[in-house]
């Protein structure tokens, strides 16, 4: 049994999407339970890659590489893991701020959430106050997380976290926000309660604020 967990740990640490999805059909067929091969294979590839990137080991290109083969493994757990109802470690509504386009750094940060066992409701790039709010009405996340790439769209973090306290929402959130020119000091400063400046720090923070680090 170990040794196919192993198998799906290393096909990540390598860069294997096929293998890893390969390996996962052969745990299921080997009875293994979907959740043991989640935490077990596929979130423990992925803490040996943030580990990797942390430490400036590897770069965003491979841990691009090995998201995907953490998406490839989904592919197969995720039917079985919804008909099991399966409790993710929580959930994250995340998008990237009105009148910024950038889509790369905010989509490594949703795969490396769900590697990391979150669910992850993804609202695209230019999102609206609004959205972020009718998202929190449908969705009930536990952390809404926003990406602002350049310094023009900081204003739209502001307006957005503004928007969400008039809607009367902010006590059932918590806010995270990353991007090149977010400090945390400014987060905290316009009302936020967490920063990642990359994805690995993304999903630290995002646990401690749900308290399962």
């Amino acid at each position: 049994m170990m040794s196919v967990l192993e198998d799906i740990k290393n096909s990540i640490i390598t860069y294997k999407p096929a293998k890893t999805k390969e390996f996962c059909q052969q745990a299921l067929d080997e009875g293994i339970d979907p959740q043991v091969i989640l935490s077990e294979g596929l979130i423990a590839g992925m803490a040996v890659i943030g580990e990797k990137f942390k430490l400036n080991k590897i770069y965003v290109p491979e841990v691009l590489i090995s998201a995907r083969c953490t998406h490839a493994g989904l592919d197969i757990l995720k039917p079985i893991l919804a008909a099991a109802k399966a409790v993710p470690l929580g959930k994250i509504v995340l998008g990237t701020v009105k009148d910024d386009l950038h889509d790369i750094g905010k989509n490594l940060v949703a795969m490396m959430f769900e590697g990391a066992g979150f669910e992850v409701i993804n609202l695209g790039v230019n999102v609206d106050p609004e959205k972020f709010v009718e998202a929190i009405k449908e969705y009930q996340p536990n952390i809404i997380a926003m990406s602002s790439l350049i310094t023009s769209t900081l204003p739209s973090v502001e307006t957005t976290i503004k928007a969400i306290i008039d809607a009367g929402l902010r006590d059932q959130v918590k806010i995270m926000v990353g991007g090149a020119p977010v400090t945390e000091e400014w987060v905290l400063q316009i009302g936020g309660d967490g920063f990642g400046k990359d994805a690995t720090a993304a999903v630290d923070a995002a646990k401690k604020l749900i308290g399962v680090a």
